[in-house]
């Protein structure tokens, strides 16, 4: 076994250092920009959220007036997870990045207190209103009409 240079050693681990740093840097940089927005259903309320899912920002259009306030309660809070989600799916595909598939990346997505977008528990979008629109032609869609009841 040849013996360590302590000079060579100590420049490697000075480099490997240095390239830690820039990595923590880059993904602090990248952590500061990302954040999350969602809207309810109906596109009355809008909320932004920082990476850690604190509120940035909320939008309530002026066709809400007339809303009752639980239902304005419940839309915010529902568009606040989801914008919550959001950011933390980005959160956690920014740390995959740095850290791979590590116990370090299953402490960060155990932190997220909605999950985060992209674990397998994310609700289906529903379908927009030209989906959901039967473009059958009219002989066809007399002759087998939907079923309405469902």
């Amino acid at each position: 076994m040849e013996p360590i240079d302590p000079d060579q050693w100590l420049k490697t681990y000075g480099a490997k250092i240095e390239q830690a740093k820039q990595q923590a840097e880059q993904a602090v940089g990248q952590l500061g920009g990302v954040g999350g927005s969602a809207s309810s259903p109906d596109g009355l309320i809008t909320v932004t959220v920082n990476a850690t899912g604190v509120l940035t920002d909320l939008q309530i259009r002026p066709e809400a007036r007339g809303m009752d306030p639980r239902e304005i309660a419940t839309a915010v809070l529902a568009a606040s997870t989801k914008a919550q989600r959001e950011a933390s799916g980005r959160v956690v595909q920014i740390m995959g990045e740095f850290v791979g598939e590590s116990p370090a990346l299953d402490f960060v997505k155990a932190q997220m207190p909605n999950g985060y977008a992209g674990d397998g528990t994310d609700e289906e979008e529903p379908k927009s209103e030209l989906e959901r629109k039967d473009l059958r032609p009219d002989d066809e869609y007399f002759t087998n009409p939907p079923d309405v009841m469902a």
